[in-house]
């Protein structure tokens, strides 16, 4: 196979100081075959979007550095010694890439039209009139509706995959032999994930382009990548074949990836963590120095599973009847406009389990969490828990029961006050309702709520910022549990996060229910989370509910069409080859 691009001991390091430099990649090589898919895998920190600026010449100049020895070969030169005048002319025309976020790749103060005439315009050297023609053309090509209509928009008066879309297609414009693709289904629906992989993997096939998709999901390599290779720490810890990473991986970090993932057709009692891989191999390699043929010990086997679902005894703690809320926007001088984002939604949430809510973005999913937390005002319906309707009590009655239902939020870098440290955070609840009596009390309280979601004591004097993002939402978790809340509403609460940190943070959730009877509303566009969280799960479409079950059931027997799209819709490349 003919290799189109070929990286040789790449290294990058970033100085952070005068003194101190953080090396970003070590000494990592492969090549991108013509024609073909290499998807590149790790979590936050691995290297892999370094890699891909690297590749692309857009490192900050001013603080980064590749090693002497490092090689970035195309077509006979070194991408890393070249002019800037040649990486310009290179860029955009033969290698582009497209970015994890679109909203803020996209200008917001042009429409998609002028961009993408942009584009062609500077790189294919056309005229205004013909880059407008190529922009319809592309537009259509990557399945935006209505192009001659959509061309005059901004970026915010699209969806997140249209925006998307629309970086592919400024990506693809000037027909280039390597597009990179930078987490490109990152937060987006299942069923819109699965249409921007089709997109791809059908662009790739029609224009005969090589792509290198980067991604921290191996679920969704499977269905759209030739090779892997999987990076941790700046590394490439292995690489080959789909199905020969996938059916027979040989490092234990590429063996903790593909296990951390929760799947729809097992349900372990605890998921797995890097950690049990890593330390299972070390003391594999510890005995095998004394003893020979030791087989290595496997994490997964002999699991123990969990069962789930709702039984008629289950005690029920809140009961939802027709909850509606809708929004209004101006239609003209005197009229306006009703959205219906929640429409008469009913639904009984049981004392210590938990409800999965699934739908795709606008289903209106989030809003049901919001108003029952009462950051939104129902415009109808009645919410009681435990006989007492708390949509319909005064602000100062609600207070007192504010503290049994708390929310954990979807971003974990906007929720916490970066002014504060992290006891304050703690502790300011706790003064709000009165809990502990004085400072001492309250400092020792959110001592041992650190000490429960596994953060060390050194944390309570941190800020927000010092904190990864896993961190961050255990910190959300512990300033929840200062309440000790009957109910919790996770809203998106581990969907940003790594494979390793998500399954982290999901056997955390899972061990606080089991001490402390909470119950879960559990908000998400991820299937197979939903599924190995959920007692039972209730699908949403357009603000109502199309279908509610016990959570295997639902997996199992889909009734509602929409329901059997969402789960059609789950990444199927790993389980096809298990």
């Amino acid at each position: 196979m003919t290799t189109l691009l070929s990286i040789k001991n790449l290294s990058v390091s970033f100085r952070i100081d005068r003194d101190t430099q953080y090396e970003a990649v070590r000494n990592i090589s492969f090549d991108i075959p013509e024609k073909s898919t290499v998807a590149l895998v790790g979590e936050s920190g691995s290297g892999k979007s370094v890699t891909s600026l690297a590749l692309m010449g857009l490192l900050p100049k001013e603080n980064s550095k590749t090693s002497p020895d490092s090689r970035v070969m195309y077509k006979g030169k070194n991408l890393l010694t070249i002019s800037s005048a040649e990486m310009q002319k290179i860029r955009g025309a033969e290698i582009s890439m497209i970015f994890q976020e679109p909203m803020s790749s996209l200008n917001p103060v042009f429409t998609v039209g002028f961009q993408l005439g942009e584009t062609l315009e500077k790189h294919a050297n056309v005229s205004a009139a013909e880059a407008r023609k190529r922009a319809l053309a592309l537009l259509e090509e990557v399945g935006i509706p209505e192009p001659t209509t959509s061309i005059n928009k901004y970026p915010f008066q699209m969806s997140g995959g249209q925006q998307q879309r629309v970086m592919i297609a400024m990506a693809i414009a000037c027909e280039p032999e390597l597009l990179i693709a930078d987490e490109p289904t990152t937060a987006l629906d299942v069923t819109i994930q699965k249409q921007i992989l089709e997109l791809l993997a059908g662009l790739q096939r029609k224009r005969n382009m090589s792509v290198l998709f980067i991604t921290h999901d191996l679920a969704v390599v499977g269905d759209i990548a030739d090779h892997v290779i999987v990076m941790r720490h700046g590394q490439i810890r292995e690489q080959g074949s789909v199905r020969q990473v996938f059916t027979q991986p040989t490092d234990p970090y590429t063996r903790a990836l593909l296990a951390c993932r929760p799947r729809v057709d097992t349900r372990p009692k605890v998921l797995p963590v890097i950690d049990d891989f890593i330390n299972a191999e070390n003391v594999a390699h510890a005995s095998n120095t004394n003893q020979s043929g030791t087989q290595l010990f496997n994490p997964l086997a002999n699991v123990e599973t969990r069962t789930r679902g709702i039984k008629p005894e289950d005690s029920v703690i809140l009961d939802v009847q027709g909850l509606s809320k809708s929004f209004y926007t101006k239609s003209g001088f005197f009229s306006q406009k009703e959205f219906k984002a929640v429409n008469d939604v009913s639904f009984k949430l049981h004392k210590g389990k938990t409800l999965g809510l699934v739908g795709e973005s606008g289903s209106g999913k989030t809003t049901v969490g919001l108003t029952l937390m009462r950051l939104h005002e129902a415009t109808a319906g009645k919410a009681f828990l435990e006989g007492k309707d708390i949509l319909a009590m005064s602000e100062a009655e609600f207070k007192q029961y504010k503290r049994r239902i708390q929310i954990i939020f979807q971003n974990p870098y906007a929720s916490l006050n970066p002014r504060f440290t992290v006891g304050q955070i703690l502790q300011e609840p706790m003064q709000l309702h009165s809990i502990g009596n004085g400072g001492q009390e309250r400092a020792g309280l959110a001592f041992e709520l650190l000490a429960r979601v596994g953060l060390p004591e050194a944390s309570f004097y941190k800020y927000p910022h010092e904190f990864s993002g896993g961190q961050r939402q255990r910190i959300a978790i512990a300033r929840c549990l200062t309440m000790k809340p009957d109910i919790l509403i996770c809203d998106e609460s581990v969907s940003a996060l790594d494979v390793s940190v998500q399954a982290q943070v999901l056997n955390l959730l899972q061990e606080l229910q089991d001490e402390y009877g909470m119950s879960y509303l559990f908000i998400s566009h991820d299937l197979a989370v939903v599924k190995y969280i959920s007692d039972e799960v209730m699908v949403m479409s357009n603000g109502e509910m199309v279908e509610m079950a016990n959570s295997d059931d639902i997996y199992a027997r889909p009734q509602h069409p929409y329901t059997k799209k969402l789960l059609s819709s789950i990444p199927t490349g790993m389980a096809a080859m298990a």
